[in-house]
């Protein structure tokens, strides 16, 4: 079976759990006989493709683009309009990069001497207009690539798997990894929520992270329940995960947020929970390891609070630093508001590291041995985090049968069932 895979990041350049699920999920179908091309905006030539092969955007020659291409690129012209839309960050960062500047409009006759996209691969302000020229590009190597079906991963994916699905006639699997929703609550941005519904309803089968994603997608995108499949996430077993020797250099207990600092991510609640646990046990630091646009406040917030000799920040993490991170961390706090699924805490109970998560994500569902608490309930996030600095009996347990339970959340099992969902497809089930 030949997949044509669309996704946005692949590690070791990724900006959070998309690119981790992404390659997880590669490694797993490879190991099912499934042969994949790996379309990324950019390439950068460090990144492992044992299993996949990447196909870089900005290296397909885009100078004879087909008549039938450009009759699709006219109907998605609404995406020719100047944006800053920068996904994973709130409303107060949205309006914030809004009033600073605005993009360059994409012509929309682009000048065809130019035979190759340029492409960042990040997430910065241009990104509606590489949104745009990926799904141009997706076209052309629709029409060139042999496979069986599409697998468009995230929204901003999903124009490019329609234009592959409309020049090829093959089925469309796109996966939900996260909605508009869970990003921004309810202050939506129309014009991603739009493509997240036309690439789901395009699709011939949606794959959701979590139940939770899953409803998500019938009740506030209006898809039918038969269309929508949930495949739980899973966490990689490969590579120094355990990074033998490593000393936090200071006496006390760590607790440790890692992740975006983003409304999404609840780091407001993180850190009021901290000040709870500190009016009541001194022998703690926090760690908030991360980026986004709440970091300045949460920064405040904690001076405020009287308690920045206790908190640390890091900035993002990625790679040996997260390993590093959960090595010397005692507890990790996922507090998030509207998590999909949430990879982290998997890895950090990998890492032998018990862990507290909130109750609205995905991966609350199929985890056993982690305490989960309500986001905003900081009272019982300050009294999870306390019992498990306090009472070694409780870390210990959960230590130990959290490691093996998610020992068995293999993303060779996903993957299974991911193959499952392209067969029903392609046998019209």
């Amino acid at each position: 079976m030949r997949v044509l895979m669309f996704g946005w990041e692949f590690p070791p350049h990724i900006s959070g759990g998309l690119g981790t699920a992404c390659f997880g999920l590669t490694r797993g179908l490879a190991k099912h006989d499934v042969d994949m091309a790996f379309v990324v905006p950019k390439a950068f030539g460090d990144e492992d493709q044992s299993a996949v092969r990447l196909v870089p955007a900005e290296d397909i020659d885009v100078s004879h683009i087909s008549v039938d291409l450009e009759e699709f690129w006219k109907k998605i012209s609404y995406l020719e309009v100047g944006s800053n839309l920068v996904p994973y960050v709130g409303p107060e960062e949205f309006q914030r990069l809004i009033s600073e500047t605005e993009l360059d409009r994409i012509e929309q006759h682009e000048d065809r001497s130019w035979h190759k996209f340029k492409f960042s691969g990040k997430y910065g302000r241009d990104l509606m207009k590489e949104v745009s020229r990926y799904a141009i590009i997706a076209g052309s190597i629709a029409a060139k690539e042999k496979f069986d079906i599409i697998h468009a991963h995230d929204w901003l994916t999903y124009l490019a798997g329609i234009t592959a699905k409309m020049v090829s006639g093959k089925p469309l699997v796109v996966h939900i990894h996260a909605t508009e929703f869970d990003r921004s609550g309810e202050n939506v941005n129309q014009a991603v929520y739009d493509i997240e519904k036309q690439g789901m309803e395009m699709a011939d089968m949606v794959i959701a992270v979590s139940h939770l994603t899953r409803s998500i997608v019938i009740n506030r995108y209006g898809i039918p329940e038969d269309k929508v499949v949930t495949v739980h996430n899973a966490v990689d077993f490969t590579g120094n995960n355990h990074c033998a020797g490593v000393t936090k250099n200071v006496p006390e207990k760590v607790v440790t947020f890692l992740g975006r600092i983003t409304f999404q991510k609840g780091p407001d609640y993180f850190v009021e929970a901290a000040s709870k646990v500190l009016q009541r046990y001194d022998n703690v630091r926090f760690v908030m390891a991360g980026s986004g646009d709440m970091m300045n406040r949460m920064i405040r917030r904690a001076a405020e609070l009287g308690i920045s000799h206790k908190f640390h920040f890091t900035g993002f993490l990625k790679g040996t630093e997260v390993n590093t991170m959960f090595a010397m961390s005692d507890v990790y706090v996922m507090p998030s508001v509207s998590e999909p699924f949430g990879i982290s805490p998997l890895e950090a109970m990998k890492s032998n590291v018990p862990v507290i998560i909130s109750k609205q994500s995905g991966v609350a569902e199929v985890l056993k041995h982690a305490l989960k608490v309500d986001f905003w309930d900081i009272d019982a996030m300050a009294d999870s985090i306390h019992g498990l600095l306090n009472y070694e009996a409780l870390s210990t347990y959960f230590k130990r049968y959290g490691q093996d339970e998610v020992n068995n959340l293999k993303w060779e099992n996903a993957a299974l069932e991911v193959k499952k969902v392209y067969e029903m497809v392609l046998n019209g089930l």
